[in-house]
């Protein structure tokens, strides 16, 4: 049976990273119609995953990447946030601060009292409590 299913799947495009979106979504849709029963959720999520589906088995690799690209390039700074705010989270070891000159995050040791900081950056230099 697998082979069979590997064999119908070659040559076609299959799961990326905008696929996982859409599939997360339709769920997210999917539990909204049940929770507040409008149709309005159970058409957006019926689109959606029949898009999905059809990305799926869809044999136009180019234009499938060329999607996948984009959706990453749009997705890229809510990816970047929630990376750099899981990171922050974990640490308990430093605190982040962001250079008021460029916007750069700037990590230093946690609890040495007020330090200078200077941007590696852009060279600019405050004074933060650690």
């Amino acid at each position: 049976m697998r082979a069979l299913f590997q064999r119908f799947m070659y040559g076609r495009y299959g799961y990326d990273q905008l696929g996982w979106f859409l599939l997360t979504l339709y769920l997210i849709l999917y539990l909204l119609t049940l929770l507040t029963r409008w149709n309005i959720f159970y058409w957006l999520g019926t689109a959606i995953i029949f898009f999905a589906i059809y990305r799926i088995f869809s044999r136009n690799l180019p234009r499938r990447r060329a999607e996948n690209t984009r959706f990453l390039h749009a997705a890229s700074p809510v990816i970047r946030w929630w990376k750099l705010r899981s990171a922050i989270w974990k640490d308990k070891e430093h605190r982040y601060f962001k250079c008021p000159n460029c916007g750069q995050q700037l990590r230093v040791p946690r609890g040495k009292g007020k330090i200078n900081i200077t941007c590696r950056s852009c060279g600019a230099s405050f004074e933060e409590n650690s």
